[in-house]
């Protein structure tokens, strides 16, 4: 009989810059991290490729189409026990749009060097570890401890 092997859930973020600023969601009404700031993101679905991930998490998040050919991973992230997270940015058409509202009540552009206090920790450190050029860290779990 073989052994139950241990599953990491899979999530993609989407880090989109314009003019030095990266562009944040406020969670609301989720039960976790409502009130702090993200990233266009989500969870790998059952037999999806990470790009269709990324590509539909941001169209239904916030309206607009990535273009698959310059969608470039930056950072790796593994939240120990729980996660791989993949960080990619990528270029866009489309108008911004916060299209699901009972999910996030904010969309802001923050610079890339002032990010709100009121952020998801482990974004905080994938986006601190992009500007560093740095493309891969861990950490324990969401406090970044």
């Amino acid at each position: 009989m073989a052994a139950d092997r241990f599953t990491l859930r899979c999530a993609v973020y989407a880090i989109l810059v314009r003019d030095g600023k990266v562009l944040l969601l406020r969670r609301a009404n989720t039960g976790w991290m409502d009130g702090k700031y993200s990233l266009p993101a989500g969870h790998l679905e059952n037999g999806e490729a990470v790009v269709a991930a990324l590509c539909r998490e941001t169209r239904e998040e916030i309206g607009v189409e990535l273009d698959e050919k310059r969608i470039e991973l930056v950072h790796t992230m593994h939240r120990y026990s729980l996660y791989i997270d993949l960080f990619f940015t990528a270029t866009w058409k489309g108008e911004l749009t916060n299209r699901e509202p009972d999910k996030h009540d904010e969309l802001r552009w923050a610079p890339l060097d002032a990010f709100p206090e009121n952020m998801v920790p482990s974004v905080r450190i994938a986006l601190d570890a992009y500007r560093r050029g740095e493309r891969f860290s861990e950490i324990q779990h969401e406090t970044g401890i």
